[in-house]
């Protein structure tokens, strides 16, 4: 369901003006056939590792409700139809970015957990991958304004995933996974890793409002629903305890639906994120005349002048405030002369 909800953001922020509301049932539809696949490989090759697990011995494998057989015909009938559903009714870069997560997730990740502590950082990718998906079934390619989202469920997946290893160490520990929890005993670097990547959603709101993706108002409300997670991190940082961890855990489960939720309410449509550019060109057009009008003038300097003009009408409003917030960010670019 996480997986179909981010695809469906990303499908929206990834249409003009106008939604086609088929397609985006269909993208959501074939993403929900391709996750099911995905998820029912992994329990087929971790059946073992289930049955082990008290989180996880009453799924239907390990608790005998179904045979590999079956789960394996269901994984590979419901994992081609999903990539052929988006195929046929969104693009060949959907079905393929759909295809290439399922490989990776299933074949990639789910024996890394086994492996390595690095398969929490492949498993991000994962999960960033649904969002691009949907902008790519709805626009037809990858752009930098479609990396919004997808780097909001990167970033949010680490402290997510650190709670929940955190609070199930043992139950890891049994199952035979090598979590980048049970190696480290204090708590500190799984709490350290889960503070830096909340720190790292602070921008994204910005980033949003700036590249004209959103209105201000979102990156006002990101940066406050950035800020509050951070919080909760910083109190697991400083108190490594189970009910730090949890605070954090229930932080993350509300920080992703009410982010997405404003990127949907505060989106901008295709006309208003032209309107600025249309009115610079405009008025570049206009310098020429301007210029001339300068050069009849006895005591005003022309390039005094035309900064002037350009300072009072052709700045955005960001222009001001684009890098305060954030020294390593560029400065913004004018008119040069």
């Amino acid at each position: 369901m996480l997986f179909v909800a981010t695809a469906g953001t990303g499908y929206i922020l990834g249409s003009s003006s106008s939604v086609d509301y088929l397609g985006l049932c269909c993208t959501c539809a074939g993403t929900m056939m391709v996750a099911a696949a995905a998820n029912s490989l992994n329990q087929v090759f971790e059946v073992n590792n289930d049955a082990k697990m008290k989180r996880t011995r009453h799924r239907p494998l390990p608790s005998g409700r179904l045979m590999l057989p079956h789960a394996i015909t269901w994984a590979l009938s419901v994992g081609v139809a999903g990539t052929a559903l988006l195929a046929c009714k969104a693009n060949m870069l959907a079905a393929g970015l759909a295809a290439s997560n399922l490989f990776l997730y299933a074949f990639v990740y789910t024996p890394l957990k086994q492996i390595h502590p690095v398969n929490t950082w492949v498993g991000a990718i994962v999960g960033a991958i649904p969002p691009l998906l949907g902008w790519a079934a709805a626009s037809g390619q990858i752009s930098l304004n479609g990396m919004i989202l997808p780097a909001a469920l990167y970033f949010w997946q680490l402290p997510h995933f650190m709670a929940l290893a955190y609070l199930c160490r043992k139950d890891y520990a049994d199952g035979g996974f090598r979590m980048f929890s049970l190696a480290d005993a204090s708590g500190q670097r799984t709490a350290s890793v889960a503070l830096r990547n909340c720190l790292y959603l602070l921008p994204l709101g910005y980033l949003a409002y700036d590249w004209g993706i959103t209105s201000g108002w979102f990156c006002l409300e990101s940066t406050l629903l950035a800020l509050a997670i951070s919080g909760t991190a910083a109190s697991f940082y400083m108190n490594r305890t189970a009910k730090t961890a949890r605070r954090m855990f229930q932080a993350s489960l509300l920080y992703l639906p009410v982010f997405m939720s404003g990127l949907l309410v505060h989106r901008l449509s295709d006309s208003e994120q032209s309107m600025p550019v249309e009115k610079s060109h405009k008025f570049v057009e206009l310098l020429p005349s301007l210029e001339s009008g300068v050069d009849n003038s006895e005591h005003i300097p022309q390039r005094k002048y035309r900064c002037d003009v350009l300072g009072a009408q052709a700045r955005p409003p960001v222009a001001y405030a684009s890098v305060a917030p954030f020294p390593f960010l560029p400065a913004p670019a004018y008119v040069s002369s």
